[in-house]
């Protein structure tokens, strides 16, 4: 505890680091404050909560479900119809876009090998993606509020303009797409001049404010009639500190691979000498390399499944993929993560690039030839870890499921107890602190660089 204090006096005393870390939290609370502004358009006095209104209109566990998830991710601003309704997510999406679409074009694989001025390049193209994502995004939400969520037929007073007009969508279009961009602006504004990792740390912020309001609503339950007290409550507190920590352990497990670095060096007399002098380093393989991406993918496919019920609506096994915790949607889910996560490893794990650098800055696999068979060795150990981190991934994807109804009573706190929500926020809080941590050590270096210079020179 001392020397967490001690840190925490250390950051303060860095006016750079102190800036830099009250510049975000004012970005996250502009962020915040943005996301209670309704569309003009609607009463927000009568919206309410979305999802209660969506339950109360018959909709599915599925429906409820997802739109949990995705309100998860704008701090609420989904289900409350905010000028942020769409957040942070289109420019996601563009980024994805980019990523998949960069490894079968040459012209963005060119810009990926062009160094800053590529990086530029890409960063303008993802830029003006997310506004096309976004008119495409925009009104299918404005869509499913009138049509789904907020019927006009049902609730007319909370609109000031009949959805049907022109006077509905083309402002309503234009505000959500603004804000949307405005969201994409102030992450890159954390990233120039804040702790770094800007988009990753307003996502992060959005899914942690639901999080109060979601135990609150549990102590409720489990407190009320036909819960089990408080002791479920600490036992429940005790379950998901012990689900982040195995969350950190896959988020930062990695297999080190051993690398020999030789150098040729002349020796001295004029006598050429082959003196073999290596380093001994390592390459680290990530246990979960994909990250929450399998998770994203699969989920976006999940939808489908739920269509196939009106084939046939008296299916009762395929009803079942209509419920995000029933057990059919889970070992479906699962077994998509687990292709998903093979999948986008071997896109974005290139081990022949990976062998080339290495035999062409002089470095090799102990008892492995440079070239080929350091590629297949390297992707040999790539696929026996990536199966037990996808099997380990896929567990976390269905967790909430598992809890859900077995200790875990509300939707909205199971939902923390695995999936992409808590993996963002255990992925973004270790990149945080790591960030901080250089900031220090930088610090502490350039003070005693300064101090040796100071008992060299005298001065």
């Amino acid at each position: 505890m001392k020397e967490f204090i001690q840190t925490l006096k250390n950051i303060w005393s860095l006016k750079e680091l102190r800036d830099k870390i009250i510049f975000t939290l004012g970005i996250i609370l502009v962020y915040r404050f943005a996301s209670y502004i309704s569309l003009p358009a609607i009463n927000l006095a009568e919206v309410g909560d979305l999802l209660e209104h969506y339950k109360n209109q018959g909709g599915n566990k599925q429906g409820a479900g997802l739109l949990g998830l995705l309100s998860s991710f704008t701090g609420g601003a989904f289900s409350h119809a905010s000028v942020m309704a769409l957040g942070i997510m289109p420019y996601i999406s563009a980024s994805i876009i980019v990523q998949l679409m960069g490894m079968a074009i040459p012209y963005l694989q060119k810009l990926q090998k062009d160094g800053e001025s590529g990086r530029n390049t890409l960063n303008q193209i993802t830029r003006w993606l997310t506004i096309g994502v976004c008119l495409v995004q925009a009104p299918s939400y404005l869509t499913s509020i009138t049509q789904l969520f907020l019927p006009y037929a049902q609730f007319q007073s909370a609109y000031y303009v009949e959805p049907n007009s022109i006077m509905f969508w083309l402002p309503s279009i234009v505000i959500l797409v603004a804000g949307s961009v405005f969201a994409m602006w102030l992450g890159e504004k954390i990233t120039d001049k804040g702790i770094g990792n800007g988009i990753s740390i307003l996502i992060m912020v959005g899914i942690l404010s639901r999080l109060p309001e979601a135990f609150v609503q549990e102590m409720a339950v489990q407190n009320g009639k036909g819960g089990m007290g408080s002791i479920m409550i600490l036992i429940e507190v005790i379950f998901w500190m012990l689900v982040v920590l195995l969350a950190v352990v896959l988020s930062v497990a990695v297999r080190k691979i051993p690398i020999q670095y030789v150098s040729r060096a002349q020796a001295r007399g004029g006598v050429n000498r082959n003196l073999m002098q290596g380093a001994r380093q390592w390459i680290p393989l990530k246990v979960n390399a994909a990250g929450v991406m399998p998770i994203i993918f699969a989920q976006a496919l999940m939808f489908v499944p739920g269509l196939l019920t009106k084939v046939d609506e008296s299916n009762t096994f395929l009803a079942g993929f209509k419920n995000v915790f029933s057990w059919q949607y889970n070992v479906l889910f699962a077994l998509l993560i687990i292709i998903f996560s093979f999948f986008y490893t071997a896109i974005t794990i290139p081990v022949n690039q990976m062998a080339d650098d290495l035999k062409r800055n002089g470095g090799l696999v102990p008892k492995v030839r440079p070239g080929k068979e350091t590629a297949d060795y390297l992707d040999d150990i790539l696929s026996k870890i990536t199966l037990p981190g996808a099997i380990f991934l896929s567990i976390f994807a269905i967790l909430p499921a598992i809890v859900h109804g077995t200790f875990v009573q509300t939707d909205a706190f199971a939902l923390f107890f695995g999936g992409t929500s808590l993996l963002i926020m255990v992925g973004v809080i270790l990149d945080t602190v790591q960030q901080i941590n250089t900031y220090l050590l930088n610090h502490h270096y350039d003070g005693l660089m300064q101090s040796k210079l100071s008992r060299t020179t005298g001065y």
